[in-house]
């Protein structure tokens, strides 16, 4: 259903269909129809309350008067329902008073940024501001991330915006619709922030190089933004710097992603890349997500750098400009990294938990607590700085990686993205690496009526119990999330997803036996309960 903001009939939603749009710190539902099985959830009045409840919500956190009129900025990635979402939000804001300005195509980092800026000509900094995406999810997604100057909202701050929009919902009439649409086409402006944001990122690069205008020059480097939000890099941020962008593809926003799924995870979008780089002979290869939080690169022959590589290399840069500092990672990183990063760049890995603001929200504590860290970045390509005010920005890593590309060229280093290779010599990587996961079936007469988390904890717990007695195994010293264990000449680790009813598990091994007895380690230890689909380790281990 897509009902529009003057319909007379409002459908009711109770309040736990709301908190179903809740996916961490992010809103996430169906936009569109399209996908059997997947019925429309995130409809324009769902998403006209949800902006009246950022509203309030805003208002309250700013402890802003009457005579305050705080300003919400409002941008979207790629996707086909992104304007009438805008739309739908920007009602809901300019509906309780607030001034909205939409900046159109535009990346989640950029949205952050609006908080900070301080340029009256472009209307910040704003009070608040709001990115519709669902990341790397398919077309038929989508969602908001919420940000003030303080950054993106966390999980409580979510629920309560849910229930506060559940709430409105329930009490929207035809007048107070037809209100919020009045009011929303006498206060919405339009400003093009993207370009305050880019040219921030181009002032980076060359004053990394010292101040040189082109510091890129002849240097030739492609991007794939995969038909997301990230299209802008080539021509807003590479070619200023004197780069050659010729063979970039998919840089057209387009919202069904006809080419591949725009992440730097998926085997495909890295493939797309790194043909791209072949192909062109050039010296780099850039990636982006859909709204450009993440990134992941390509050296000239070929080689990836996403997941560990990439950590290790953002580890390696960071370490010469602090030494000695902490990296926070995820929990999914592997021991090869750890020695890399402790004995080889003299820094010292903090392995946390899943979840970019989970990492992010670590480092952040370290800080507080007197441990420094200037790194919090995720295998998935979640990447932040404290430099860059612990926002995770796939543009700024990139940028990262720009400036030492640059100033190995104006110190008269050459060898373009060899400099870039060499910084991660020395990182040892597995052989075999798997990750599968294991369902947890919420029906199950097994689970007893509890929820899939108990029935999840009560697995790990026992799976914790059973590889204490055998000499060949180690439970790892420090662990945030799940059960890490060392052994056979590798690790796994079994965790409860954050979200979904899974235990993923993580295998890393020198070879494929020694990762198969691994993995008839997690099934000795977990085939008693019923309630677990163990097909995909079944198959793993060949049983």
């Amino acid at each position: 259903m897509a009902a529009s903001a003057s319909s007379t009939v409002v459908p009711y939603l109770d309040n736990t269909d709301f908190q179903k749009l809740q996916n961490g710190s992010d809103i996430r539902g169906v936009a569109l129809d399209g996908v059997e099985g997947e019925g429309v959830n995130l409809t324009e009045p769902v998403a006209e309350a949800i902006g009246a409840a950022f509203a309030g919500w805003l208002v309250e956190k700013k402890k802003a008067d009457a005579s305050q009129h705080l300003r919400v900025s409002i941008g979207h990635d790629s996707r086909i329902s992104a304007k009438l979402l805008q739309n739908a939000i920007s009602r809901g804001l300019a509906g309780a008073g607030l001034e909205v300005v939409h900046y159109g195509l535009a990346s989640t980092p950029a949205m952050f940024n609006s908080t900070l800026t301080k340029d009256e000509a472009f209307l910040c900094p704003v009070d608040g501001s709001i990115m519709i995406t669902a990341s790397h999810l398919p077309f038929n997604r989508n969602g908001f991330k919420f940000f003030t100057n303080a950054g993106g909202l966390g999980k409580p701050d979510i629920k309560d915006i849910l229930e506060r929009a559940a709430n409105i919902y329930n009490q929207f009439t035809d007048e107070s619709l037809k209100n919020s649409e009045i009011m929303a086409s006498l206060s919405i402006k339009i400003v093009d922030y993207m370009t305050v944001y880019t040219s921030d990122l181009v002032k980076a690069v060359r004053k990394a190089a010292g101040n040189i205008e082109k510091p890129l020059e002849g240097f030739h480097i492609v991007v794939d933004a995969g038909n997301g939000a990230g299209g802008f890099f080539a021509a807003k941020v590479l070619e200023p710097l004197g780069a050659i962008t010729s063979g970039s593809q998919f840089l057209e926003p387009d919202g069904l992603f006809p080419n591949h799924i725009p992440n730097p995870e998926d085997k495909t979008a890295m493939k797309a890349i790194t043909k791209a780089v072949l192909d062109n002979k050039a010296d780099l290869g850039i990636i982006f997500d859909t709204d450009v939080d993440r990134s992941a690169a390509v050296d000239s022959t070929g080689r990836e750098f996403n997941r560990n590589r990439l950590i290790a290399l953002m580890a390696a840069i960071v370490l010469e400009e602090h030494p000695g500092t902490t990296i926070v990672t995820d929990s999914v990183t592997s021991d090869g990294l750890t020695t890399f990063i402790e004995k080889k760049l003299g820094g010292k890995h903090h392995r946390f938990k899943r979840g970019y603001k989970n990492v992010i929200d670590e480092a952040i504590r370290l800080n507080s607590i007197g441990e420094e860290s200037h790194l919090a970045i995720e295998t998935s390509g979640h990447g932040a700085l404290k430099e860059n005010n612990w926002l995770d920005d796939g543009a700024y890593l990139m940028v990262k990686i720009l400036n030492k590309l640059a100033s190995a060229r104006a110190s008269g280093v050459g060898g373009g993205s060899n400099v870039l290779t060499g910084l991660i010599e020395g990182l040892q990587e597995p052989a075999f690496a798997a990750e599968l996961r294991l369902k947890i079936n919420q029906n199950h007469p097994d689970l007893k009526g509890g929820s899939f988390r108990e029935y999840g904890e009560t697995v790990l717990k026992h799976l914790e119990n059973s590889i204490s007695s055998d000499p060949n195994l180690q439970k790892a010293p420090v662990n945030y999330e799940g059960i890490r264990v060392s052994g056979y000449g590798g690790w796994f680790l079994l965790r409860l997803s954050l979200h979904d009813p899974v235990l993923p598990l993580n295998i890393e091994a020198s070879n494929n036996d020694d990762a198969v007895k691994l993995g008839l380690v997690v099934l000795a230890a977990v085939k008693e309960f019923a309630g677990l689909d163990t097909s995909a380790l079944n198959k793993f281990v060949g049983s």
